[in-house]
């Protein structure tokens, strides 16, 4: 009886040591680390756009997946989320006015992407949604007290997308991340003329022959610079002294190009 519960104990010994050896020789995971090139951006009144540059690297990377080439890289720079209201117009009666508006609540102000290579060649649609990964993939959620059909509002965030796309808030960029060396990559993404102020969130996914591996972040600070911020600060902190001076300022400006242009 001893006997057997010897080799017994014996047994489970082996087979942990096996476990052991075994676990040991795995590989660790892979992991992705990112930095960027400046984490504050001032906005001045020449401000007519910029790129920046986000550095990274795979941590435990396969050495056989690097030479097949099948790890990918897609850096998002995503802007503070904001309420966003979208508003139709139609004619009626010869004028242009609004006639239908839906809130969305929580949109990003500002999204650039930049990728390896084409977007549809890395993984397949429905990772994207479920990532929410991508301008068309964002999950845009309709104020709570919308009265409007679904289809109402499809097409009203097909239009918010839309519109951000056309004046440059929205943009992607094929290509835009290089990998240095086995390891190593640089992105760049775009910041619009028009790009927000606030706290920007830098996003990085880790893609091994199309599966969605490991995702890290940053933070961008973008802020405006000299007499802007002076304007932006007092109009954020006195919003009604800065409304009288405006007019003030207006009525002024009214007045004295009546003097200059006025005909004798």
């Amino acid at each position: 009886m001893r006997r057997a519960a010897a080799m017994l104990a014996l047994s489970l010994c082996a087979a942990w040591g096996g476990m052991a050896a075994a676990l040991a020789q795995e590989p660790a995971p892979e992991n992705i680390q990112i930095g960027l090139s400046t984490d504050r951006v001032a906005i001045t009144t020449d401000f007519s756009g910029a790129d920046l540059t986000i550095f990274g690297a795979i941590e435990n990377a396969d050495p056989l997946i690097n030479r097949q080439g099948r790890y990918d890289v897609i850096v998002v720079l995503e802007g503070p989320a904001r309420p966003v209201v979208v508003r139709r117009k139609d004619r009626v009666l010869g004028m242009w006015i609004n006639t239908q508006s839906e809130t969305f609540e929580n949109v990003p102000v500002s999204y650039s992407v930049a990728t390896t290579r084409a977007m549809r060649d890395i993984t397949q649609p429905a990772s994207y949604r479920q990532l929410s990964l991508g301008a068309d993939n964002l999950h845009i959620r309709v104020s709570d007290d919308t009265e409007s059909s679904p289809a109402t509002i499809e097409e009203f965030t097909a239009a918010l997308r839309d519109r951000k796309k056309a004046v440059g808030l929205y943009s992607e960029r094929i290509g835009g991340v290089q990998f240095l060396s086995a390891n190593l990559f640089r992105a760049t993404v775009s910041l619009a003329p028009n790009v927000p102020v606030g706290t920007h969130r830098a996003r990085a996914f880790l893609f091994r022959s199309g599966v969605f591996v490991k995702e890290t972040s940053a933070q961008l600070a973008i802020y405006k610079s000299g007499f802007e911020q002076t304007i932006y600060r007092f109009a954020n902190n006195h919003a009604f002294w800065f409304g009288i001076f405006a007019v003030l300022l207006a009525m002024l400006t009214g007045w004295i190009g009546r003097l200059v242009f006025r005909k004798d």
